[in-house]
């Protein structure tokens, strides 16, 4: 139904890597090192790689932490925020890389006030990041964010990509907590152009697998076919087990291929996890 990618989530960009994406049949990768990794990308070696495995490499996650020195809504931090975020899309571009992934702020940002200044400085940057990525054939995708962060619903961001016509939409399916992942859709339509899907219980962000959490699977298959999503279901989950859920071994790529395909074809999700008792927001 979709081609199936998946996040490196930090993963070491080496041959092992990309092999596992082949064997597995996964056909897309989003490059999504660690936070403190990002100067360390060998954008010559992923391509090779990338060609060697016939791994196409779909879209780039920008940087957003830590928020103290990474954010473009601050306007204390906007402006060395853009130059660095431009030229990891300049030296991304190069590799043939055209879709870049986006946070459009950092948290907490309860301030009603605060929140209208922040939405303000946010619009204006990704407007910028807009124009580079146009002039290299790229697209910057704002991604929906959970909690207090701008964008943590559909108005909020179609608001942040009115303000340049080349904005486009990265759904991440576990950050959705305000609103049915369905409506998001619909609502959001032709803008979306990516997904990070992972699965969550609506009280906070967990990247579980699908079929781990609540959100309703089939449903929002239907939603992507209703507004004709062409684009890919990108997983963006950590092999390892997060603290907020108990799994009896790490997972895998093949992992995803099946989750993917038990979705897309409606079957039994097959699940190997139990949820820890009273899981509150912060485990």
């Amino acid at each position: 139904m979709y081609d199936v990618g998946l996040s490196s989530c930090g993963h070491k960009l080496n041959e092992e890597f990309f092999e596992m994406y082949q064997k597995a049949g996964i056909k897309l990768m989003e490059v999504s090192p660690k936070d403190d990794e990002y100067e360390e990308v060998n954008y010559p070696e992923i391509q090779r790689l990338a060609d060697k495995y016939g791994v196409k490499l779909w879209s780039y996650h920008l940087p957003f932490w830590p928020f103290t020195d990474i954010d473009i809504s601050n306007k204390e931090l906007c402006r060395s925020t853009l130059v660095y975020l431009t030229e990891l899309i300049k030296k991304a571009s190069d590799i043939g890389i055209d879709k870049f992934v986006i946070h459009s702020s950092g948290e907490p940002i309860e301030d009603p006030e605060e929140r209208q200044e922040r939405m303000k400085c946010a619009k204006e940057s990704l407007a910028q990041l807009a124009e580079t990525a146009k002039k290299l054939n790229s697209t910057i995708a704002v991604e929906d964010l959970p909690r207090s962060c701008l964008g943590k619903n559909s108005d909020e961001v179609l608001e942040l990509i009115s303000v340049h016509d080349d904005l486009r939409v990265c759904f991440d399916t576990n950050h959705l907590l305000c609103e049915n992942p369905a409506d998001f859709v619909r609502h959001v339509g032709k803008k979306i152009i990516t997904t990070h899907v992972s699965d969550c219980d609506f009280i906070n962000e967990r990247h579980w697998l699908p079929g781990e959490g609540k959100i309703d699977w089939q449903e929002l298959l239907q939603a992507f076919k209703d507004i004709n999503y062409e684009g890919v279901w990108l997983y963006e989950i950590g092999f390892a087990c997060p603290r907020s859920i108990i799994r009896n071994r790490d997972l895998n790529c093949e992992d995803f291929a099946r989750n993917a395909d038990e979705i897309f074809n409606n079957k039994p999700i097959t699940i190997f996890s139990e949820h820890i008792p009273g899981l509150g927001m912060w485990v």
